[in-house]
């Protein structure tokens, strides 16, 4: 068998190819979800992601005997060097049809991040923490959630070939919300509607923008200290709410107030992979109407909390856990209510974030997927 040759993505058939790869290398895989293929191209496309504002990223394809067999992106953020160090490089958007193949993708990640004067390289991203980030090491057996990524297992040995090690840990935990959470947490909800102070609120989404910047100072706030914490620019923030509103419903986002100040949020969204899994990635021909259709009459098993806060100045008290329950179970019941679903996936919640991790064990929460972030000096 010939070695692989890599080389960087150039033309817009070589973009064409770097996305149609990952759904031939998968196609066997039963749990793996065809995103759109819109989606994909929306990501990799500067003028289209405002994240290529303060980033720069080359693409990668590995072909054997002329035909694809691996790609990886390469990339330096000017953001993640103000906050999570000079020199730190990332790399995404990885799939090998082999361990070669793996192999000499990562070194050309590599030469070109050292290339840009990287010291260090962190991944995988694709392309930021706030699209798909981690290798999935822990849950292949079930399809993941909405934004959430999935890989085969034979990745992880790969990563630790090329001298990757771990760095941080993301876990997402999965809840039966057909069931009423313990005791404990049913007398923290009623203490916390008991007291006047405390207000937990629907969003309103004829106000979207004013809703969506109110969530997004509690996060910038809540997530400030947290490990590979990115802040979202003006133009990220707006491209993000394009995206999310068509499966923003306003039963499934809640804002809490302590004194009518909105202190806490909790955002949930039906699993949309739950609609696109059965179309291969392709809006048209028929596609678009089934999507269209499944959204207007939504009804998924599964729901997905992706993000959640509370300020800064509450972490660690009983006032912050109590926000959080009561907005989770206010949660749980219209999910099961009056969507029809069955479970939830909280997360990702980083793997020593202990006042999360304490609130998914109050509610008998357990660990469904782990994906791992590595490193490596350049």
């Amino acid at each position: 068998m010939s070695e692989p040759i890599v080389r960087p993505v150039s033309s817009s058939a070589d973009r064409r190819a770097f996305v149609e790869l990952a759904y031939r290398l998968n196609r066997d895989d039963p749990n793996w979800v065809p995103p759109l293929r819109s989606e994909v191209f929306g990501l990799i496309t500067p003028g289209k992601n405002p994240w290529f504002e303060h980033a720069e990223a080359q693409l990668f394809m590995a072909t054997r005997g002329g035909r694809p067999v691996g790609r990886i992106s390469a990339q330096v953020d000017r953001l993640v060097l103000e906050h999570m160090g000079e020199g730190t490089g990332q790399w995404g958007m990885f799939e090998a049809a082999d361990a070669e193949t793996a192999a000499a993708l990562i070194a050309a990640a590599e030469g070109w991040l050292r290339d840009k004067g990287m010291s260090r390289s962190l991944g995988p991203f694709s392309l930021s923490i706030w699209d798909e980030p981690g290798l999935l090491i822990e849950g292949h057996d079930h399809p993941p959630t909405v934004m959430m990524g999935h890989n085969s297992p034979a990745y992880e040995a790969w990563m630790e070939a090329a001298g990757y090690r771990k760095v941080k840990d993301l876990h997402t935990y999965d809840i039966d919300i057909t069931q009423d959470f313990p005791p404990v947490v049913a007398r923290m909800v009623r203490s916390g509607e008991r007291n006047p102070s405390i207000r937990v609120r629907t969003a309103d989404k004829s106000k979207f923008e004013e809703e969506a910047r109110i969530i997004l100072e509690i996060l910038n706030d809540a997530w400030a200290d947290n490990w590979g914490f990115i802040p979202l620019t003006d133009s990220e923030i707006a491209y993000a709410g394009k995206k999310l509103k068509p499966i923003i419903w306003e039963e499934l986002v809640r804002i809490a107030e302590l004194d009518g100040e909105a202190v806490a949020f909790m955002i949930a969204v039906p699993n949309v992979n739950e609609y696109i899994a059965d179309l291969g990635g392709r809006l048209f021909p028929f596609g678009w109407a089934k999507l269209l259709w499944r959204l207007r009459n939504p009804r998924t098993r599964t729901n997905r909390v992706p993000l959640m806060g509370v300020v800064r100045r509450f972490r660690g008290t009983r006032t912050a856990a109590q926000l959080a329950l009561m907005m989770i179970e206010y949660i749980r019941r219209v999910g099961a209510e009056e969507w029809g679903a069955t479970r939830t996936e909280i997360g990702w919640i980083l793997e020593d974030n202990h006042g999360m991790k304490a609130i998914a064990e109050m509610i008998e929460s357990r660990i469904n997927r782990v994906y791992r972030i590595y490193q490596k000096p350049l």
